[in-house]
């Protein structure tokens, strides 16, 4: 059995035992998903007597909800696509927008699931559940399921009531939580080219000086600069220009490791920090991002524009101060573009 619930549902059972729901609802409205998820798997699901709760995010990007926490004592579904066929009743929850109560997973109408293809189906003592997809201004942040009551007998309205009043407030405070991280990247990122940008650039530059001061090491840098900008935006526009920028920043973000930091220093040149790495496998990266980026050049309005790139090298230790770094980094890169572009120079260590 199924039955579709609106926030018009009853709130009685909720008034009834307001003085449980008013502090989770307070400690709800706050930027921390682990604290979110901990009442969602720890503290709500005790409000209606259920033993089991799992909280699952969603990724827009990719349709697909990232499992964020569980009690269950055993394997469930860590990641659960939205395109899945035929879809679980949590895909239809999902796309109604709308909570739904079953009865009897086992008896559910719509989409027809055997038994067989429900991963983990054998691990529930009682078959009914509650899955709430969570909403924050029209938009599904994600789900949050209930199972198995502790008397092993069907979810009511009252318990429903409840899990109603929750999933506004857990969709409002996992929006506003997506919102802030996107925030947050945007501060911290170029715009044209997703890269760390320039005020990021400095923090990372610091903060890799501060370690290797405190437990040794050396830090290399590669300094770029984009070989004649200024006439691929004479001769194909500024859009040709971000075109041939955004083609080189990934270009060059394709030789790197994830530990590593790629920036866009300034209008045609980018930065490029290189935690616990000698200078000798410093300049084989540079000169591939040198090769990668003159691969092949890149079309733009069924023209062909060359890409080509200069770098310098260099290496340093935690005494260095993040100044003389890109200034020293900026020399090496000056000779290789007076050396005829399209190449690597290396700063010699002192």
């Amino acid at each position: 059995m199924e039955a579709a619930y609106t926030k018009n549902s009853s709130c009685s059972t909720a008034f009834c035992r307001l003085e449980h729901i008013t502090p989770l609802a307070q400690q709800i409205n706050c930027l921390d998903i682990d604290r979110i998820a901990d009442i969602c798997v720890g503290d709500i699901p005790k409000l209606i007597e259920a033993n089991r709760a799992s909280l699952y995010i969603l990724d827009e990007a990719s349709d697909i909800l990232h499992l964020q926490k569980n009690n269950h004592p055993f394997l469930i579904n860590h990641i659960v696509s939205l395109n899945a066929n035929p879809p679980s009743p949590m895909v239809m929850a999902i796309r109604s927008k709308e909570l739904l109560l079953i009865s009897d997973i086992d008896t559910h109408r719509k989409p027809v699931i055997k038994k067989s293809q429900r991963r983990f189906s054998e691990n529930y003592s009682n078959n009914s559940c509650i899955i709430a997809p969570l909403i924050c201004q029209g938009r599904v942040e994600g789900v949050l399921n209930i199972s198995e009551k502790t008397s092993h007998t069907a979810f009511s309205c009252d318990d429903v009531a409840i899990i109603e009043l929750f999933r506004q407030l857990l969709g409002a405070s996992i929006g506003n939580i997506k919102l802030f991280e996107r925030m947050q990247r945007q501060a911290q990122t170029d715009g044209l080219t997703g890269l760390a940008n320039h005020r990021t650039f400095y923090e990372t530059l610091e903060r890799e000086l501060k370690r290797n001061h405190r437990y040794g090491g050396y830090i290399s840098l590669i300094m770029i600069d984009v070989d004649g900008l200024k006439k691929i935006n004479d001769s194909f526009g500024h859009r040709g220009g971000d075109l041939a920028i955004r083609t080189i920043s990934r270009r060059v973000s394709e030789c790197i490791r994830n530990v590593d930091t790629a920036a866009r220093y300034g209008g045609d040149e980018f930065a490029v920090i290189l935690p616990n790495t000698s200078l000798a496998d410093a300049v084989n990266v540079a000169q591939r991002m040198v090769d990668n980026v003159a691969s092949s050049p890149v079309l733009y309005d069924d023209q062909s524009i060359t890409l080509s790139i200069s770098a310098g090298v260099g290496q340093y230790d935690g005494s260095f101060c993040p100044e003389d770094i890109t200034s020293q980094s900026d020399e090496a890169l000056y000779i290789a573009k007076q050396a005829g572009k399209n190449r690597v120079h290396i700063l010699q260590p002192a």
